[in-house]
């Protein structure tokens, strides 16, 4: 999910109704150069010409992955390979797209045979950016079962809770997450299978290393139909646990051929690197089937930490064309001395997850030569909206619709509204359901049926549409945050919080952050017993306790600690997020609002 636009435009947006599309804005892209597309000859085009035909039965391994085997083996396809990998520190891995199949269908064999997996079997997938992910998602495919990704920055108590949400069968991981599997394995009824990527083997574990050795590579792909289940993903919420989402093989598999072939703009002799954790729905659009649909090459840098250095010398070192990253990364990119880099092969840069400002897009640009081209999506859609090769740049704007969906801005009774109002970003739903929307929030009918409005799905978000046709977004509908690309509910970093022994109450919030976007905020009242602690102790205590309850990132970076009186405490506790969402910024006019209340 996108956070907050630029100041200046998040002013003018929030302090009208009506609003009239600042001049300040339009100035500042005369000038601006545009890119010549490869696949289309403008936006007009793509609107036009896009057509895609749904066939009965459908399988990316099959009808997308193996046909590029084929188109190798004919001599039809450059020399490319179909993956690359490194990991800064010597090791290197290149695939072509016929051995990339030999392997896949080698682990499809092991998730059968081995791991006695079946059909519509879900299979959980926790690993980092090593090439067994990319195996284990393509043998899910293959065997028809579904794949679960999960970020290595997950706690025992996240894989718990999908484990028995799921209900899946079998996970996939490696010794970091490995001893948290096994200390809460028993209480899940329905994992049977475990599978360990190690140099060694591990009691209790298939290990994959040594079964891939032996495995055969003969294996005939399942049949799949197009709507069965493909993937699901854990999203979170505003309230509750995360939900999960469900995609089928048609929703992702042919549904981010927009993304492939309009915004990123691919060809076979493309090498894309997208830097996205393989447990985001992201990895999904960029690392996987919006590239491999275009039989372009997927690169891979293995980076446990973010380092822009890393970044720089892998794009100047390697002939990477087209590169994709969280305007957070940007922004850090061009807080370094990139005159010493050359970026001989770049030559379309990519970026989603919030608005990019202006300042780091002029400076990206004059390092490189190269413009940013923003877009805007969802876990639950593929791209909704983007700045495409050939249009206008407008810094902050997520760009036009994209030919998969029909978008609107509507108002609370499922209105369009006019340009230049402010509303809900809208898709219609109804009465043909597009093919890049997900299928439903898997057993939960209740968060499902409350995405729709009339005809539309109701993204959560909230923007405008300017009179040039471009969207705008303005915040969130609900108190999602979205911090360097993360995506974070507050009741999940709320749970954590009131577990800690000093914590009587908490509310969890926005707050605005010049490099991550946002960051979380947290306000707690303390147990009358730990009022003399130190505080600044106290708040690196608590934090450090987040960090180990739930997923590191979700960790507050803020913390205030209030003293309230009891009155108080109970008005918090019915009006928090009211409160809470327009106050963050002074928590002064937060006690006021208290007292004059109380």
């Amino acid at each position: 999910m996108l956070a907050p636009a630029a100041v200046e435009m998040s002013l003018r947006v929030k302090c009208s109704q009506c609003l009239a599309i600042p001049h300040l804005v339009r100035a500042l892209h005369r000038g601006y150069r545009t890119a010549t597309p490869q696949n289309f000859s403008d936006y007009d085009s793509i609107k036009r010409d896009f057509k895609l035909e749904v066939p009965e039965y459908f399988n990316f391994a099959r009808d997308v992955l193996d046909k590029w085997t084929d188109m190798e083996k004919a001599g039809k396809r450059p020399s490319n390979p179909a993956f690359w990998w490194i990991n800064g520190e010597g090791k290197e891995v290149r695939w072509s797209f016929e051995e990339l199949g030999v392997l896949s269908r080698k682990l499809a064999n092991i998730l059968t045979e081995v791991c006695a997996l079946q059909r519509g079997d879900r299979v959980i997938i926790i690993l980092p950016q090593i090439p067994e992910w990319w195996l284990a998602n393509i043998a899910c495919l293959r065997t028809g079962t579904v794949s679960i990704p999960g970020t290595t920055q997950l706690t025992q108590k996240d894989i718990l809770y999908r484990l028995q949400s799921s209900k899946a069968k079998c996970i996939i991981t490696n010794d970091a997450v490995a001893p948290a599997v096994d200390t809460i394995a028993s209480e899940c009824e329905n994992l049977h299978s475990k599978l360990i990527v190690s140099p060694n083997p591990r009691d209790g574990w298939a290990h994959l290393t040594g079964l891939m050795r032996h495995a055969s590579d003969s294996h005939t792909c399942v049949r799949t139909k197009h709507d069965e289940t493909m993937s699901i993903f854990f999203t979170s919420g505003t309230s509750g646990s995360p939900k999960m989402t469900g995609h089928t093989h048609s929703s992702y598999g042919l549904g981010l051929s927009v993304n492939g072939r309009y915004w990123l703009d691919l060809t076979p002799s493309d090498v894309m690197w997208n830097t996205s954790d393989t447990g985001w729905a992201k990895t999904a659009w960029s690392s996987v089937f919006s590239p491999w649909t275009q039989g372009a090459c997927v690169f891979v840098r293995h980076l446990p930490q973010f380092k822009p250095t890393s970044i720089l010398q892998t794009l100047s070192r390697f002939p990477i064309t087209v590169f994709c990253s969280a305007p957070t990364a940007y922004r850090m990119l061009v807080k370094n001395d990139m005159a010493s880099y050359k970026f001989k092969s770049l030559q379309h840069c990519v970026s989603a997850g919030e608005p990019v400002n202006f300042e780091v897009i002029e400076q990206w640009r004059s390092r490189t030569g190269l413009d940013i081209y923003e877009g805007y999506g969802q876990t639950e859609t593929v791209l909704i909206c983007g700045t495409f090769k050939g249009m206008k740049i407008k810094p902050g704007s997520m760009g036009k619709p994209s030919p998969a969906f029909d978008v609107k801005i509507l108002d609370k009774n499922g209105n369009v509204l006019p340009p230049g109002q402010e509303g809900d970003i809208g898709l219609r739903a109804l009465p043909n359901r597009p093919l890049g929307l997900f299928t439903h929030y898997i057993d939960n009918p209740r968060k499902t049926a409350s995405t729709l409005r009339g005809d539309y799905y109701i993204t959560g978000d909230r923007g405008y549409v300017d009179e040039d046709g471009y969207f705008w977004f303005v915040s969130r509908a609900d108190d999602i945050i979205s911090s360097s690309g993360y995506r974070i509910g507050p009741f999940e970093v709320e749970s954590a919080l009131n577990e800690h022994p000093a914590v009587a109450e908490s509310a969890v919030v926005s707050s605005p952050d010049p490099i991550r976007g946002e960051v979380v905020k947290a306000f707690i009242v303390l147990n009358p017993n730990y009022k003399s602690h130190d505080e600044d102790q106290l708040k690196k205590d608590i934090q450090e306790h987040v960090k180990k309850t739930t997923a590191p990132y979700k960790y507050p970076r803020k913390v205030g600690v209030l003293i309230m009186t009891d009155p108080c405490l109970v008005f918090w506790k019915t009006s928090a997020v009211y409160c809470f969402h327009f106050n963050e910024h002074s928590p002064q006019t937060y006690y006021t609002k208290c007292s004059k209340l109380n």
